[in-house]
């Protein structure tokens, strides 16, 4: 019996949980603020907290793990522009806030998962 198993498993398998991951956090960079369901939310941001603490040194090392995690040259370099901004910053990069609105289809609480 395994103790103190806590996964987000969203209700998919773990590629397709990666894929998303990649996809959100590299919507996020881009856009500065993405409008999700509350679990997506913090799914996102326990992947993307630690890649700009990764950034934050700005070497071939930084941008090699940053590649890796996203799958994307591109992406990568957004992330080091916004970890250059949070040089002096311990930690708490991302900050979730509920929205008044609630998603079309299934009526599920919105939040912004926004930079701070």
């Amino acid at each position: 019996m395994r103790h103190r198993s806590k996964k987000i498993t969203l209700s998919r398998t773990p590629a397709e949980r990666k894929a998303l991951q990649r996809k959100m956090a590299i919507s996020l960079f881009k856009a500065g603020h993405i409008q999700t369901t509350a679990t997506r939310a913090t799914f996102v941001r326990r992947f993307v907290e630690p890649l700009i603490t990764k950034g934050k040194p700005a070497d071939l090392a930084a941008r090699r793990h940053i590649i890796a995690a996203l799958g994307n040259a591109d992406a990568a370099e957004l992330v080091l522009a916004k970890a250059k901004e949070y040089v002096k910053r311990p930690g708490g990069y991302t900050r979730v806030t509920k929205l008044a609105k609630r998603r079309a289809g299934d009526a599920a609480p919105l939040v912004q998962l926004e930079f701070v």
